[in-house]
């Protein structure tokens, strides 16, 4: 099947149709990340290229975004994760730090359509892109899909989980791998989410009647609740894979 790739700046007529197929793939509280608010409208100003949709017949079925930043190809050089790699970019663009490598930041795939290997076509139309503006490399902040079930499990752990045709049991981390991708390190610390101990039952819809740290629906790791304090935060380990 053929689909059509946009740049989302070249089809504003279908921001919310792309934001109601694409958001409710995401937990509620990764929308609350103070260092993506500071940054992701200067991420859109200054990077609109990378910022891509799949679309089939007219209709958003999948989507994608990255940043270029600078990277000298070292694991000691890797952004802390997420959120250090818009901080990287961002302000690496605007004091004039020449990038040579892509971070893909996230892919989803609309409800429905998950298991067409739509995922895939999103990764390999941002790494053209990527090759087309002389990046060469292409790195990646991996969110395990199948993480969300072992959340007391390390991060660390989880990267050397393999089936036994050598894959890695996490179906998104195979996505990556069987476009060429390898591990390179966890991100231990690649979002970091706070919020009072309200917001996170209005995010999460638990309650959290003490203090303590909660399994909580959706996250890579456990939430931890100071009653106390009224203060809940969440640092989100993610898994540093390159594709190029």
């Amino acid at each position: 099947m053929v689909y059509e790739v946009v740049t989302c700046s070249d089809a504003p007529e279908l921001d919310e149709q792309a934001g109601t197929a694409l958001r409710e793939v995401w937990p509620e509280f990764i929308f609350h990340d103070p260092t993506s608010r500071t940054y992701i409208d200067r991420v859109q100003q200054h990077f609109s290229r990378f910022d891509l949709w799949l679309l089939d017949d007219g209709e958003v079925v999948a989507g994608g975004w990255g940043v270029p930043l600078r990277w000298d190809g070292t694991v000691e050089d890797l952004p802390d994760g997420y959120d250090g790699g818009l901080v990287r970019s961002v302000e690496g663009h605007e004091q004039g730090v020449a990038p040579n490598t892509l971070s893909i930041m996230a892919a989803a795939v609309a409800s429905g359509r998950q298991g067409g290997g739509l995922a895939g076509r999103v990764l390999t139309a941002l790494r053209e892109r990527a090759t087309d503006a002389g990046l060469t490399s292409v790195i990646c902040p991996v969110r395990p899909t199948l993480k969300t079930s072992y959340p007391l499990q390390s991060m660390a752990d989880f990267a050397t989980w393999q089936r036994g045709d050598g894959l890695h049991l996490d179906p998104w981390i195979r996505t990556h791998q069987r476009l060429g991708a390898t591990v390179l390190a966890p991100a231990l610390r690649s979002m970091v989410i706070e919020g009072t101990v309200a917001e996170w039952e209005s995010w999460t819809g638990l309650a959290f009647p003490q203090s303590g740290d909660y399994v909580v629906p959706q996250a890579l790791a456990t939430v931890h609740i100071d009653r106390d304090a009224d203060h809940g935060s969440y640092l989100e380990p993610n898994l540093w894979m390159r594709h190029l």
